[in-house]
């Protein structure tokens, strides 16, 4: 790769973990003969701003942080003629990372932006706001703002934290869930579109997602009790969840979601918009950097 690159850093990502890693990531992109130029973030919308300016320079954008990041860059890259994004993990989750086969240490996932393969990437959308993971409302929405208002010291731990203080006052929710026009409607717990296969640190939500296939996995979860939902809760590390009688999995292009009570629809690990919602598939919206045999993770 020779294009310069400009270097996007959040420098709160993964409890300051971004800038701890910035000297080694610049040294290795300099070894390698790539120029760069290192701006640093302070909200989701001035990274957009700034990736946008970066793209009509002719430069390619490169995250480092965690996916909240990944995903607001791709949405602002989405449709930009010769526009392109890499992924350097730098922040709790980075599931898009640990999804793409790109290397979890940041130094080491330098190699893919020096001999990455550019590749068109789906994204998802909410209401037209744009996300690059997973989409999920109901018990996700209150695991997500807990999780979100906890330390960073918790580090991954801090989802698993979250579910299971959301779950102390869970009530079961009714949901109207329509996939390409198929109505389902069901009492439980969560529902998720998603455009990837993992989110929250590492769990599986949705294990045959594809991020090149144009569809969306939606993924619910219906009525169970505390302990049985406690039981399944582990298993969306392995992705063997979706075994459960309690799992559905669908699969489609758009996404209408409807419940009985309001819920924030959380992506990227940030709120995205709010129920009802509709929420879509953008296929190869975004051109990404990715391994030369990238290997997606199972």
């Amino acid at each position: 790769m020779s294009a310069p690159v400009t270097l996007l850093v959040n420098p709160a990502a993964g409890g300051g973990r971004a800038l701890k890693v910035l000297p080694g990531v610049q040294a290795r992109l300099s070894a390698a003969g790539i120029e760069q130029d290192v701006r640093s973030t302070n909200s989701l919308d001035h990274g957009r701003a700034l990736a946008r300016e970066a793209a009509a320079a002719g430069r390619t954008v490169v995250t480092l942080s965690g996916d909240g990041l990944v995903g607001a860059v791709a949405g602002a890259l989405a449709g930009v003629d010769g526009a392109v994004m890499g992924v350097l993990p730098g922040g709790r989750g980075n599931d898009f990372a640990r999804v793409a086969g790109i290397p979890p240490d940041a130094v080491e996932a330098c190699e893919v932006i020096v001999d990455g393969v550019v590749r068109p990437v789906d994204l998802g959308e909410v209401d037209g706001s744009p996300f690059i993971g997973i989409a999920s409302l109901g018990f996700d929405s209150d695991a997500n703002r807990i999780a979100n208002a906890a330390s960073a010291r918790l580090g991954n731990l801090v989802y698993a934290y979250g579910a299971l203080r959301a779950l102390v006052s869970w009530t079961p929710a009714a949901f109207t869930v329509t996939v390409d026009g198929e109505e389902h409607t069901f009492s439980g717990w969560s529902v998720a579109a998603a455009n990837s296969k993992a989110y929250g640190g590492g769990m599986f939500l949705a294990p045959d997602a594809d991020l090149h296939d144009g569809k969306l996995d939606v993924v619910f979860e219906a009525h169970c009790s505390r302990l049985r939902f406690l039981r399944i809760l582990p298993m969306l590390f392995k992705g063997t969840h979706v075994e459960q009688p309690e799992i559905t999995v669908l699969r489609g292009r758009e996404v209408s979601v409807e419940a009985d009570r309001p819920f924030t629809v959380y992506a990227d690990g940030d709120p995205i918009g709010e129920l009802p919602a509709t929420i879509r598939c953008r296929p190869g919206a975004v051109s990404v950097l990715l391994p030369p045999e990238s290997s997606v993770a199972r």
